[in-house]
């Protein structure tokens, strides 16, 4: 009989696919330790690889593609950014059962950061703007349209239909008033920019409070600045996203569009994981309750 093949609904991968993988396809890497990396990450397994390396597998077919575009597009994009990206050491492709292509990235230090517990919100505000506004500046020639790259305008069937069946779990007319007021700025009218599109704590990592890397670019691409603007509320407290701001010179339509973007992906985020991912879930509370609480102070 052959090889069982996964499917996009089977999430877990074990250290034993991981060492087949390797034996077969990195040999010199196949005798070091493979350590499972616990994570709230839904799109991919993460798995530690002796001291300086980590292997990473996609859990659903949606995150496969990612693997490519990685791999072509972030030494590319790497050498202008202010602090680390992944490094791709090798890219493996489908066996073993395993249905999907696969990577292995140089191993970056750092932590999550944890909202509410950020010791120096100031100078994190101040760090993200440096990326963000490094990583808008570069060519984007040849660059591919990212996965938030519509219009915001083009998400409000589905964000309010998530707003629908939230009803008692968020403030349902708080939230529809935070979501018209975005869709009220003006549309962006300039060029595309490379942006990465999922600023989130999870794809954050803080050495001694300062922002280290930024990883998970799967939702890299051309797009809108103000997607980018979500970090301000998925992780800054209120005080420091005016750091944030000022730093990148936002005008008042570019901000409220990112705080638009904020508000609809916690809430599709919300109602998506609220049973099944808890961290995703209070995240994406956490973002909701934040974007109200903040346009009942610009008002």
């Amino acid at each position: 009989m052959g090889a069982r093949t996964m499917h996009a609904d089977e999430a877990r991968i074990e250290v034993s696919l991981v060492r087949r993988l390797l034996g077969a396809q990195f040999p010199r890497w196949a005798d070091l330790p493979v350590t499972a990396i616990d994570s709230a990450g839904t799109s991919n397994a993460m798995f530690r690889l002796g001291e300086d390396m980590v292997v990473r597998l996609p859990r659903i077919e949606g995150a496969a593609g990612d693997v490519e575009k990685e791999h072509r597009w972030l030494p590319r994009l790497a050498p202008p950014l202010p602090v680390a990206v992944p490094v791709p050491l090798g890219k493996g492709v489908p066996a073993e059962g395993y249905p999907w292509a696969w990577s292995v990235y140089r191993w970056l230090e750092g932590d999550n950061p944890v909202v509410g517990r950020l010791a120096e919100p100031g100078a994190l505000a101040g760090d993200l703007a440096e990326f963000v506004a490094a990583l808008h500046r570069i060519d984007p020639v040849d660059a591919p349209a990212s996965y938030r790259g519509e219009p915001l305008a083009e998400r409000d069937a589905a964000t309010r239909r998530a707003i629908g069946d939230l009803d008692g779990i968020v403030d349902t007319g708080a939230a529809s008033a935070a979501w018209e007021a975005a869709l009220r700025a003006p549309a962006w009218e300039g060029p595309g920019v490379w942006v990465h599109a999922d600023l989130q704590p999870g794809n954050l990592l803080l050495v001694h409070g300062r922002l280290g890397a930024v990883i998970d670019f799967g939702c890299l691409g051309l797009g809108e600045p103000a997607v980018d603007l979500i970090v301000a509320w998925y992780v800054l407290p209120a005080g420091a996203r005016d750091v944030f701001r000022a730093a990148l010179d936002v005008d008042d339509a570019t901000w409220v569009r990112g705080r638009g973007w904020a508000l609809s992906i916690a809430l599709m985020e919300l109602r998506y994981y609220r049973e099944s991912n808890p961290v995703m879930a209070d995240i994406a509370r956490y973002v909701v309750r934040e974007v109200v609480a903040d346009l009942g102070r610009s008002s």
